[in-house]
């Protein structure tokens, strides 16, 4: 098995919550979840602690159409005294020598943001925040391991008092190196240290990160791949000479990756190999020297020297040997070149195959066919050897030729490092804030939604009232239903649906009694375009001849039967039969209908043809239609809700309340049209700048508002006006707009729908975000845009959800209820598709009607077998009254 494989597995390990334990390799969150997209700016501190000296810096990052950074630092000394005494002797020290440097450049009384890069073991729980471990390089301060170093920090700046420091980020060395190139390069999301010591960080998806909470976006992953092979893993890779080496070090058995490879070791693993060699009579005529023997005399400067040009190198080589007491010969030479070109080649190569480990798991991540990425690199032997960076790259290009790899030196990543993560964690608080402060107008409280919902309970008797009537927004329209289906229905029925340019015709079987069913078969019929643009006469002579057909294809020709008219056009109704069209949509300009009839309109065609007679018993909207259909399952269901490319809701209402209509006995069923809510102002308070842009541009302006904020026509619209705002802004996309993203409609509700699949995680929003030409959006572009959408659903399933609470207490009050046992029929796309619109709906009515339990049941077929089910429904209550 390769090393890539076997470093791909302890990945794999090191980031599972039941396996990181026993992994070697320990992925530890850094909770740095973004790198540098260029739009940083600011004056921010770093403090660089890693030795007896330590560094602070005052990064200056401007930008004047081109970013640059300008770095002022100074040298502090650590005393010896206080790396061996106590803690907070330790920690007021650098206050003080902060302090000393805010004063020098005159910025002491300016809170800046600081980073600190703190180059020991220590276990990070967030971004500001990291404890110690154990101290390493000599330092033994007590009363520090097992704390978070920047609490100890902030309480030494507290003690002095007479400067404030905002501490936002700690890091380490590695992310500081990703962090200094991704600054320079947007594509770097690797970082790796080839030095005393080797080390590398990537950015990996939260989903993949057990250990910690949530699943969106990045987030740094610092590696610590040193201890790759500290469990046997690399055991039949490693030679005598590796044993040899971790047997005499200060950690037998620990960081065996990072023996074969870094600086530390590798002048050492020459020395070994040169022993061997004179000691079998292989080279220097057998002879050793007491320099020879002594561990750590050939450093790994020399392997860097000895290789560096063929003969140069060769004369490196004779000063180094007889640096050490031997006397070499030519060939002692060349043999020489040759074992360090043998130890650094393999040290490369192990590199290389781990970090193809890496670049495998990003394209993954990504789905890519091709990753183009960049790693950020730093160290003494990457930087120094003359040989080690090309070998490193050409066995990462021949190992993943999948992957476009470019390499990109760090200068200064531990200083300037720590200020770009304070820069990138300070540009995403800041923008977080400004985001949220948008977002948060399309937020609605308990209280709002309560009062939502007492305007909409205003409005409904405004519209049943008979006075006011003509000035409510919600017309409460008598729909001539007077019953939902009680089970005793039976017969065959025809159902017409029209609402476009295909219509069906629809044969509906009802059987009753305790084997109760219902049977369909439908035809699809088109329209003709000469037929929606011709007479009246031409459109329905049209229509019946496709009834006829129908009749014929069933073995029913010439049949009579009771017909229920699904006729999807604004009409005005006075009776159950009856349908006055107010005006065509949709494309149909058919002369001599507007103002007409349109069940006389069909009737007087069927007469035409003379081959038939139909009972046209009803004309139905699809909003009763969709309560009918769901009554005939559940008889409880008494209210009708549709949540698609529109809304509206429909109920039982009872007569005495139904002004328009004569007789005060039963219930009948009430057309809401609740799309118009709003219309008068009800919902200016509760409408953002966002409400306002889409109703501005809509073909309707100021009319159906409350529909302008639930449904399906119009959300993607919305999010697309939030995300123009937010671009414009400098939040989203870099501050750079797409042509495609300015048109309007783009933006489709079903993006929405998309977007908000848990299980498609974030690339669906990735390939959506391309499709509108924003190729080059980030993680956190993508985690932004999932978020807006949620946002703006949610507030449409609330906003629904308090209309449908007025309603289903509205019922409730009528019948004088202190419980009300209620079904809602549903339908439409939005409703249906949206993975979390139909629970947010339910829980806001649950929460805001509690005396009300209501179930919700889905419609399916509401527009046909509806209509037929309110034909049978007349048809039993007609039948009664004979």
């Amino acid at each position: 098995m390769d090393v890539s494989v076997r470093f791909r597995r302890e990945m794999d390990k090191g980031l599972g919550r039941d396996s990181s334990s026993t992994a070697a390799v320990k992925m530890l969150p850094t909770f740095v979840r973004s790198t540098p997209d260029g739009t940083e700016k600011g004056d921010f501190l770093a403090l660089d602690l890693g030795g007896t000296n330590f560094r602070v810096l005052l990064v200056k990052v401007s930008d004047n159409g081109k970013q640059k950074v300008e770095m002022e630092n100074q040298i502090y000394a650590i005393p010896e005294e206080l790396m061996r005494g106590s803690g907070s002797e330790l920690f007021d020290h650098i206050a003080e020598c902060l302090a000393n440097f805010l004063e020098r450049l005159g910025i002491k009384n300016q809170k800046l943001p600081l980073g600190f890069t703190f180059s020991f073991p220590c276990q990070q729980t967030k971004l500001d925040e990291s404890i110690l471990v154990s101290w390493t390089k000599g330092f033994k301060s007590h009363g520090v391991e097992g704390r978070d170093v920047v609490s100890l920090l902030r309480k030494a700046i507290k003690k002095r008092g007479d400067f404030d420091i905002d501490i936002v980020a700690v890091i380490n060395d590695t992310v500081g190196t990703m962090m200094t190139c991704g600054y320079d390069d947007h594509h770097c999301e690797i970082g790796l240290i080839v030095g005393t010591g080797t080390n590398a960080c990537y950015m990996e998806e939260m989903r993949h990160l057990e250990l910690v909470e949530g699943d969106e976006g990045r987030m740094c992953v610092n590696m610590e791949w040193g201890a790759f092979g500290d469990d046997g893993a690399l055991d039949d890779l490693r030679t005598d000479f590796d044993r040899e080496i971790d047997a005499g070090s200060l950690n037998p058995g620990k960081q065996l990756f990072e023996k074969m490879i870094s600086g530390m070791y590798m002048g050492e693993l020459v020395r070994l190999i040169l022993v061997k060699m004179a000691k079998e009579d292989l080279a220097f005529k057998g002879h050793t020297t007491p320099d020879l023997l002594t561990t750590g005399h050939f450093q790994t400067s020399f392997v860097s020297a000895i290789e560096n040009d063929k003969s140069e190198g060769l004369v490196s080589a004779e000063k180094v040997l007889r640096g050490l007491g031997l006397d070499p010969s030519g060939e002692d030479c060349v043999a020489t070149q040759r074992v360090c070109q043998v130890v650094s080649t393999r040290a490369a190569h192990l590199c290389a195959a781990t970090l193809v480990s890496v670049l495998r798991q990003i394209r993954d991540n990504k789905a890519a066919e091709r990753l183009r990425t960049t790693i950020g690199v730093d160290g003494s032997v990457y930087k120094n050897h003359p040989q080690f960076a090309r070998r490193l790259h050409k066995m990462v290009r021949r190992l993943v030729p999948d992957c476009d790899v470019r390499f990109l030196r760090s200068e200064d990543g531990s200083g300037k490092g720590a200020a770009m993560v304070t820069a990138v964690a300070y540009r995403l608080a800041t923008q977080h804030a400004e985001r949220q402060r948008v977002l948060d107008a399309l937020r609605l409280s308990r209280e709002q939604l309560l009062e939502v919902k007492r305007r909409m309970g205003e409005e409904i008797n405004r519209g049943l009232a008979k006075e006011s009537h003509d000035q409510a927004t919600v017309k409460m329209l008598p729909t001539y239903v007077r019953s939902t289906p009680d089970g005793t229905e039976h017969g065959d029925f025809l159902a017409l649906d029209l609402g476009g340019t295909n219509f069906r015709v629809l044969l509906v079987r009802v059987r009753g009694g305790k084997r109760r069913s219902v049977e369909m078969h439908n035809k699809i019929y088109a329209i003709p375009q000469e037929a929606m643009q011709g007479t009246g006469e031409e459109l329905f002579d049209h229509i019946v001849h496709c009834i006829a057909d129908f009749l014929e294809y069933m073995g029913m020709k010439g049949a009579s039967l009771p017909l229920g008219f699904t006729f999807s056009f604004p009409c005005h109704q006075n009776k159950l039969d009856q349908g006055i069209l107010l005006k065509w949509t949709k494309g149909f300009k058919a002369t001599g209908c507007e103002g007409e009839d349109v069940v006389s309109l069909l009737k007087d065609a069927i007469h035409r043809r003379e081959e038939f007679d139909l009972d046209v018993v009803a004309v139905v909207n699809d909003t009763v239609g969709t309560m009918m259909t769901c009554g005939y399952e559940d008889p409880l269901c008494e209210v009708g809700l549709i949540v698609g490319t529109g809304t509206n809701a429909c109920y039982m209402e009872e007569m005495q309340n139904v002004e328009l209509v004569e007789g005060d006995e039963g219930r009948m069923c009430v057309n809401m049209e609740w799309g118009a809510f709003g219309d008068h102002g009800e919902l200016d308070d509760f409408s953002t700048e966002f409400d306002r842009a889409v109703d501005d541009c809509a073909t309707n302006p100021g009319k159906q508002r409350y529909e302008k904020m639930i449904s399906g026509m119009y959300l993607g619209e919305i999010v697309r006006n939030i995300l123009l705002e937010f671009t414009a802004k400098g939040l989203l996309f870099r501050g750079k707009l797409s042509e495609r993203l300015k048109t309007r409609g783009i933006f489709e509700t079903k993006f929405l729908s998309q977007i908000e699949s848990d299980r498609l995680a974030l690339r669906q929003v990735r390939s959506i975000l391309q499709h509108l030409g924003l190729t080059s959006s980030t993680c956190d572009d993508s985690i932004l845009v999932k978020e807006v959408c949620s946002v703006v659903a949610r507030r449409a399933a609330q906003l629904c959800g308090a209309g449908l609470a007025a309603v289903v207490d509205k019922i409730r009050q009528n019948r004088n209820l202190s419980e009300l046992k209620i079904t809602v029929g549903v339908d439409g796309t939005l409703y249906k598709l949206h993975p979390h619109f139909s629970s947010i709906m339910h829980e806001t009515v649950r929460d805001l009607a509690p005396q009300c339990e209501v179930t919700f049941l889905q419609s399916e077929d509401g527009s046909g077998k509806g209509a037929a089910l309110i034909t049978a429904v007349a048809c039993r209550i007609r039948d009664m009254s004979y």
